[in-house]
């Protein structure tokens, strides 16, 4: 019998406690490389060990940092594709920027993308960068602090119409994080972070600052970039920067 007088919320919190706590001691660490993952993959996978097969090869590909996404393919053939990229979590600013609203995603083939630790909220200050984009017919990805106000609604408003396939996204992390996150972006994409440190700003911003990626997806939660355009030597040195203060 529960009443307040015995303290469910208690007892419960407590019981979850204990769960968890056994739930640790019982579970197994499943490196990559070992053969469970194929066979947890083809247990997930409703019992096809070809599935599963595949994505214990993803996972010896990529190792425990990388990112897995699965795709529709253009033949059917399915297959493993390893591609330079990343993905940090922060989706769309609104959704008027998807694109396939099956999936409720945003999908930019060859994009720039415009970096700015700064928010943005005056549509002169992006004009700059927007008349040339638009000219070149390619998409943009804006990530910076936060969009809003005008410069919002206006991006919001020419998208609907057409005349630019945009979308924004929130920068990744805070403080000295987020500018570290940034230079990361700048880095896999070659472009720069438009900022004070960098002696930058918005309204005085050219084409050239931007950074490319092959593709970039955007769903409410997530954005992927997949095949920057940044060097991949310095891609590398950052790399094994991270990698050495993990």
């Amino acid at each position: 019998c529960w009443s307040k007088s015995n303290g469910p919320k208690r007892g419960i919190e407590k019981a979850v406690e204990i769960v968890v706590s056994d739930l640790k001691k019982q579970s197994q660490v499943v490196e990559v490389g070992s053969k469970k993952i194929e066979q947890v993959a083809s247990i997930s996978a409703n019992n096809d060990k070809g599935t599963g097969k595949l994505i214990a090869e993803a996972f010896g590909k990529v190792g425990k940092e990388g990112v897995i996404t699965v795709e529709e393919a253009k033949s059917t053939e399915t297959y493993v594709e390893v591609v330079e990229g990343m993905q940090f979590d922060r989706g769309f600013q609104s959704p008027y920027f998807v694109t396939n609203t099956d999936k409720m995603i945003t999908e930019l083939d060859n994009p720039y993308i415009l970096l700015c630790e700064k928010k943005i909220s005056v549509m002169k200050d992006l004009l700059p960068i927007l008349e040339p984009v638009a000219q070149s017919g390619k998409p943009l990805l804006i990530i910076s602090e936060e969009v809003d106000g005008e410069a919002l609604a206006t991006l919001v408003v020419n998208k609907i119409r057409g005349s630019l396939k945009v979308a924004a996204v929130k920068a990744p992390g805070f403080g000295d994080r987020r500018k570290a996150m940034l230079e990361d972006i700048a880095i896999l994409t070659g472009g720069t972070v438009i900022s004070e440190e960098t002696g930058t700003k918005l309204e005085d911003a050219t084409i050239h600052l931007l950074g490319k990626a092959e593709r970039v997806s955007i769903d409410k939660d997530n954005t992927t970039i997949v095949n920057g355009f940044g060097d991949k030597k310095y891609i590398q040195a950052r790399v094994n920067q991270i990698k050495s203060q993990i």
